[in-house]
Parts: C-alpha cells; sequence; structure tokens
C-alpha cells in the first residue's frame, strides 16, 4: 500500500473524528440530549468519551509520517514549535473572543486549558520524542507514563497527608494541581477535563498513534492481523487495568488510555480493511474533511460560540432562534430535535469540507 493510500484511511478515520467532534458539541439544547452523545458523569465511558481520544491518536499516526524522514535540525524543531504555538493560541482566541463589544472576554475568567491547546501541546512533546527515540524508547516511555500515572494518583499522598483518590474531589492529584495552578482559569470550579497532570496520559494516547503509524508504513507484515492484534491487546489490558484505575476522561485514567487506543485501532483496522483491502469507496466525504480537520474544528467551534452569543432579539440568540424556529416541532421529540440540528451542523461542515477539497484549498495549522 502506498503512502498516499495510508494517510488517505487515516484521513477517513481523522474525518470521521472531526464530524463525531462537531454532532457532540452542537445539540439544539444541552437539555435534551441522547445519552451516547453526552460524556459519562465521572467514571465510565460512552461513544462521545471516545471523540477526543480519537484525534490526539490520529495525531500520533501522522507525526509518525510526517516526520520519519524529517532532519534533526533546528528548522524541523521551529517548525514544529510554531505548529503547537499556533494551536495553542486557536484555544486560546477561542476562549477570549467575544462577538460584540469589548470583543475580549475579562482576563479574570478566561479558562487556560481546551481541546485545542491540549492538541498543541501534545503534538509538540510527542513529535519531539518521535524525532529523537525508537520505537521500542516510545513505547517503554509511553508505558511509564500509564503506570506513574496510576501510581501518583492512586497511592502518592497529598501535602496535607490524606490518601489520594480517583474520585471527583480536591483529593484527587490531577484535580488538586489545577485547583493550585490554575484557579479560577477551568472548565468547573473543581476540575478540568485538559487539566494539567491530565496531559501527560494523554501524551502517551498520541504515542500510541505513532507506534500504530508505524505499523502502516511498515511493507513487511500483513497490516491488517497486527492492527487487529494491536487493538484486541489494548482493549483487554485496558478493560482489566480499569480495575485497579477506572476508566475516566475526566482525568484521563492511564486504562482510559489503553482502551480508546484499543477502539481506536480497531476501527481503523475496519476502514483499512474496507478500503485499502476490498478497495470500497466508502467514507470519502469525510476524508475530504479530515483533509483541514483542524479548520473546520475552529470554524465550528467559533461560529458555534458566536450563534450562542449573538442575540436575534431580546430572548434570543441566533442558534436559539434557529433550533426553535427550524427543529422544534410537535411531532418531534426535544430529543430527537435537538438531534436533528446537531445532524445538519455536521451536514454543513461535511459540505464545507467537500468544497474546500475539490478547491484544493488546504489550511495547515
Amino acid at each position: 500500500m502506498a503512502a498516499k493510500q495510508r494517510i488517505e484511511s487515516v484521513d477517513i478515520l481523522r474525518g470521521f473524528t472531526i464530524a463525531a467532534m462537531i454532532l457532540v458539541n452542537t445539540p439544539g439544547t444541552w437539555s435534551k440530549v441522547y445519552a451516547p452523545l453526552l460524556h459519562a458523569n465521572w467514571h465510565g465511558l460512552t461513544p462521545t468519551d471516545l471523540v477526543f481520544p480519537f484525534f490526539l491518536f490520529i495525531v500520533g499516526i501522522s507525526i509518525s509520517f510526517a516526520y520519519k524522514n524529517k532532519p534533526k535540525h533546528g528548522a524541523t524543531y521551529r517548525k514544529i514549535v510554531i505548529r503547537s504555538l499556533k494551536l495553542i493560541g486557536l484555544g486560546l482566541f477561542l476562549g477570549l473572543f467575544l462577538p460584540y463589544p469589548p470583543f475580549i472576554k475579562d482576563f479574570e475568567v478566561l479558562r487556560f486549558p481546551g481541546v485545542l491547546q491540549r492538541i498543541g501541546v501534545v503534538f509538540l512533546i510527542s513529535a519531539i520524542l518521535f524525532m529523537n527515540f525508537n520505537w521500542k524508547t516510545l513505547l517503554k516511555i509511553g508505558l511509564s507514563i500509564l503506570i506513574s500515572y496510576w501510581l501518583i494518583l492512586g497511592f502518592v499522598p497529598l501535602p496535607d497527608g490524606s490518601l489520594p483518590t480517583f474520585d471527583r474531589a480536591p483529593n484527587n492529584w490531577a484535580n488538586y494541581i489545577d485547583l493550585k495552578l490554575l484557579g479560577k482559569h477551568m472548565w468547573k470550579p473543581d476540575y478540568d477535563p485538559e487539566g494539567i497532570l491530565s496531559t501527560l496520559p494523554a501524551i502517551a494516547t498520541c504515542i500510541s498513534g505513532i507506534l500504530v503509524g508505524r505499523i502502516l508504513a511498515n511493507a513487511k507484515v500483513n497490516k491488517l492481523v497486527y492492527l487487529v492484534a494491536t487493538a484486541l491487546s489494548l482493549l483487554v489490558c485496558g478493560y482489566l487495568f480499569s480495575i485497579w484505575f477506572p476508566i475516566n476522561k475526566a482525568i484521563w485514567s492511564s486504562s482510559f488510555v489503553l482502551v480508546t487506543s484499543g477502539w481506536a485501532t480497531l476501527i481503523l483496522a475496519v476502514i483499512y480493511y474496507l478500503t485499502d483491502v476490498l478497495q470500497f469507496k466508502l467514507g470519502t466525504i469525510f476524508k475530504y474533511v479530515g483533509s483541514n480537520a483542524i479548520t473546520i474544528f475552529f470554524l465550528s467551534s467559533f461560529i458555534s460560540k458566536c450563534f450562542y452569543l449573538i442575540k436575534v432579539n431580546e430572548q434570543q440568540s441566533i442558534h436559539a432562534w434557529l433550533y426553535n424556529n427550524i427543529f422544534v416541532h410537535s411531532f418531534l421529540s426535544d430529543k430527537l430535535s435537538s438531534l436533528l440540528y446537531a445532524l445538519s451542523a455536521v451536514m454543513f461542515y461535511l459540505a464545507l469540507g467537500y468544497v474546500l477539497y475539490k478547491k484544493k484549498i488546504f489550511i495547515k495549522i
């Protein structure tokens, strides 16, 4: 399989992941959402919890292709740093921007972490690791992160001498550090799902993608067999590990890393089998979105924020007006109406991805 084809297969998964991100982030109303389209309250795993780790996993695969033969000199590292800073900057811009005067949110309530910020940090560290270590060392680094994270969160006493827990409380090390260092600059008063300490296992998620990317790049192995075997190994290890360290997206637990990487690898194996082995032309629309993934995700977040904040009258924002006047009907349930709004947003951005791709517009962040 040629490199272009391998990248195309990954583009399909990347585009599907972006579409899923938009679907779960853009309901008609957050008060009426089907359970699978919501995150787990704390411990547990829903389909929505798979979306973000899937994207970081794909970032790892992309790193394994993009930097495989890059020279280890200042220019390459400079490009890595610049791209990371762009991602972080876009994330902070989304947090700061207001679509009305004074156009900038009060810095005192600005949330520092975020999805794009985490992608930027994880990309930076993972790309540098990939440039300097072979796959065996990367595997050891990833495993060391997961084991160390479990030991710290589960067994190291907090400064006041209390024993740590995995619960949503200040005596959870991930939450404790975020509260101390971020204070008011968090998503919730007591924790942030893209917090400081939980970024470490997120790097392990990206490393898992790098290692799977190595399988895709290896012309000497049966890729499908290796992908399925890797997926099953990750899933078995992850669910077993969850006995001692519960699956939890909010703190990005080590078992969460293993299980989500396992599902990502398994779904990639299915896509690979259908598109590259059987030559079925399925999911091409997702390839279009995947070719401008960050751009489309950023635009969807930016436009959604504007729709929520810009008023069309004293009672309704653009979002509320569109939802109530187009999607709410007596013959539809509230949850179905809310889902149809989200699906319409997905269809819009799929169409945008198609137009950009056909016009050969590829905006690289």
